[in-house]
């Protein structure tokens, strides 16, 4: 029996020894901004709203180049913005032995409008959510900031001289490994089947940025749960990880009112499950109590064109706390404007 356990240990270390080591992805190891060149057929990437094929381009960044076909991605920013987001598209077996090695797809969220300083604002608005959210919860996109040299190869996107603030998103697939759990996309979703604690802190999250573009029910033009949620199965329960906070108010993005596809303010409203308990509320505002000051440290760390955007940032954050000083009155304006059967 012991000449066996050697033997077992003898063959993974032959195993470990020849495989080498599991080199992983460095991109969002860190919150500095980080400097790229995307060149390519960017116009004609931007006029293909219908069929949003994938077109090769060349991304440069800290002395490294990399292959990625590039397509148009999203909806409501698609139909307000002249610049949409974009998904980048690796190749994995070209991604090793470097600094994106285990990436595939990401999504890059984009400026609006060429030349716009406000449009860059709302880029590192939206930014300062996720950074938030990743303050609060471990439960949330990692997120990647850039500076990025747009190169189009057509010739005919105009105002781009300047690098514009983007930013990265983690995949799903990567938020579940490092999570331990999978990807899941199910119809439709039990409350029993969620993670109460992390759906309570992530409904509470909503309301801090004033988001209500989002929901646990699928949208009308979506086969699957949820609006603008993720759902990730850890433990044998579902975890909701929000992401595209484009409308939220704390973003300030111009093209928010266009349409009146939602009814959108800059005041904050509630639109978690009725069925999520007071307890678990409770302990969600406690959290975010105790990561006061990290996530107002948030709002004023990450970037801005405009000085008077970071102290709205501060400001809106800053509002939020002393509303959560009222436990019971928030309480009860959660369970007037909650969503389901009360």
């Amino acid at each position: 029996m012991l000449r066996d356990a050697r033997m077992r240990k003898i063959v993974f270390l032959f195993v470990l020894m020849a495989t080498g080591p599991v080199v992983a992805s460095t991109l969002f190891d860190d919150h500095s901004v980080l400097e790229v060149t995307l060149t390519g057929p960017l116009s004609s990437v931007i006029a293909d709203k219908r069929k949003r094929e994938q077109r090769p381009f060349v991304l440069s960044a800290n002395g490294e180049t990399f292959n990625v076909n590039v397509r148009i991605r999203g909806n409501s920013r698609v139909q307000a913005c002249p610049f949409p987001p974009l998904r980048l598209n690796f190749k994995k077996g070209e991604l090793k032995e470097t600094s994106l090695e285990g990436e595939d797809k990401l999504k890059l969220v984009t400026h609006c409008r060429n030349g716009s300083e406000g449009a860059q604002d709302s880029v590192l608005n939206e930014y300062s959510a996720y950074r938030a959210f990743e303050a609060i919860s471990p439960f949330a996109y990692r997120v990647r900031l850039l500076k990025v040299n747009y190169v189009d190869t057509d010739g005919k996107q105009p105002r781009l001289a300047e690098p514009q603030y983007g930013f990265l998103i983690e995949s799903d697939e990567g938020l579940a490994k490092r999570l331990g759990g999978q990807v899941e996309k199910p119809a439709g979703i039990a409350i029993s089947d969620l993670n109460p604690n992390q759906a309570a802190q992530m409904s509470l999250f909503q309301y801090f940025i004033g988001n209500v573009d989002w929901s646990f029910v699928k949208a009308d033009d979506a086969d699957t749960c949820c609006h603008n949620l993720d759902l990730i199965r850890v433990d044998g329960k579902l975890l909701t990880v929000p992401y595209d906070f484009d409308l939220a108010a704390i973003t300030r993005a111009n093209y928010r009112r266009m349409g009146n596809r939602l009814e959108v303010s800059s005041r904050r409203d509630y639109t978690g499950y009725c069925g999520l308990s007071a307890d678990s509320l409770m302990s969600a505002m406690d959290k975010m109590q105790q990561r006061q000051d990290d996530i107002v440290a948030v709002m004023q760390e990450v970037p801005t064109i405009a000085e008077r955007n970071r102290e709205r940032r501060v400001s809106f954050a800053v509002d939020f706390f002393d509303e959560l000083a009222d436990r019971d009155r928030l309480m009860t304006k959660f369970e007037n404007s909650c969503i389901g059967e009360r």
